[in-house]
């Protein structure tokens, strides 16, 4: 079965949704405008039930199939935030807000899952509750954990849930799905290493922290390379290192230094954290110098149902063709706030193809609209045959 030709011919409406998105973008849990559209849309394609304000600004839609008397449920995720950038496209519909543009694809997100919707209450094909879940703070700010946390899951009795990201690089009409972690936790940390400066021509005067910051870097560096096991992936990475001084000839009285860790197992991740906590603390001690460090656990590991994954996979089949799909490749160092609902309930987080796009978070990315059909097709067709009409 190919792409559902209604949703082929509900293409352009939907593109058209998606770029109203794309021209209004709102960041984090503060999204009027969006999730104004998205309540209008729904209510006119008459789904059963719009509950709001879940995770702060999230919103949880019902749609009954034929018969809703098995009682199960199928969560559908889309995230709506935007990122906190300038968008650098030149589109006709390119962002109209300064420093805030959908640069990762999730107005097409929500645009898909709103085409599904409309799909879904037209037909009703199935038998059984679809829970469609409209996601606040992806960036950053956790609102999947929140809408989790809020009792998403139990309130509406979501049995199993799936999401959908877009990936540039992947061919449109080609879907990647992946059984077991997939994304990895994604912390932080912060560290203040604290001496004393003065005069660059009396450095026996001051206790520098520059060479202790320097040596705190190169130190980090051997967490992957000679504490973890050479098959488990890790990823150290200092991305910030900035001196309290801007002058040629100050010693500065602190180096701030900001990174992040990537990993796929609890285990990887506890060792990490001991790890970072006690190089940065000794190596700034062996200088003369104080650490002050913050360390923050972020996203947790995503990791994808393996009988849901072989599922998604099927239907990704059914959708594209045998040939379409890109199956069990490696996972991906990046994180997904969608791995605390995958904590919650079992489910896969699939990619759908964006084609030979900018990367997400380049300020000249724009989600494909020709991907439209595929993932709404397979938000439809997963409804179906998971909660298969009698």
């Amino acid at each position: 079965m190919p792409i559902k030709n209604r949703l082929a011919e509900l293409m352009p409406e939907i593109a058209e949704w998606r770029r109203e998105i794309h021209m209004n973008p709102e960041i984090m849990f503060d999204l009027p405008k969006t999730t104004a559209l998205v309540e209008a849309k729904l209510k006119e394609f008459g789904v059963d039930e719009i509950h709001t304000g879940i995770g702060r600004s999230g919103i949880v839609a019902l749609i009954r199939g034929k018969s809703d008397t098995r009682g199960r449920c199928v969560g559908l995720r889309a995230d709506m935030d935007a990122l906190p950038m300038t968008e650098m496209t030149g589109l006709p519909y390119a962002s109209q807000t300064p420093g805030k543009m959908h640069g990762c694809g999730h107005d097409g997100h929500t645009a898909m899952l709103l085409g599904a919707a409309k799909y879904l209450a037209e037909t009703r094909n199935f038998d059984g509750t679809v829970a469609l879940i409209f996601q606040p703070a992806e960036e950053g700010g956790g609102g999947g954990e929140l809408m989790v946390k809020d009792g998403m899951m139990e309130r509406f009795g979501i049995d199993e849930v799936y999401g959908m990201h877009n990936e540039p690089g992947l061919p449109v009409g080609e879907f990647g799905v992946s059984p077991g972690p997939i994304m990895a936790a994604a912390d932080e940390f912060e560290v203040r290493i604290v001496g004393k400066g003065g005069h660059a021509a009396r450095p026996h005067m001051c206790i520098d922290p520059t060479p202790a910051a320097c040596n705190v870097v190169m130190a980090l560096q051997t967490v992957a390379s000679r504490n973890t096991d050479p098959i488990d992936r890790i990823v150290v990475s200092v991305c910030t290192i900035k001196t309290a001084s801007e002058a040629f000839n100050v010693i500065p009285p602190e180096v701030l230094i900001r990174g992040t860790v990537r990993t796929l197992s609890d285990e990887v991740r506890d060792m990490a954290e001991r790890r970072v906590t006690t190089l940065i603390h000794s190596t700034a001690e062996a200088y003369g110098c104080e650490a002050r460090l913050e360390y923050h656990r972020g996203y947790p590991v995503v990791v994808n149902h393996d009988e849901n994954a072989e599922m998604a996979a099927e239907i990704a089949r059914a959708v594209a063709g045998s040939d379409k799909v890109r199956w069990g490749r490696p996972p991906r160092m990046g994180g997904e706030d969608f791995a605390y609902m995958l904590n919650a309930r079992p489910g896969a987080f699939i990619n759908v193809g964006n084609g030979n796009t900018a990367g997400v978070h380049h300020p000249e990315y724009d989600f494909n609209d020709e991907a439209i059909p595929y993932g709404c097709s397979f938000f439809a067709e997963l409804v179906e045959r998971r909660m298969p009409a009698s």
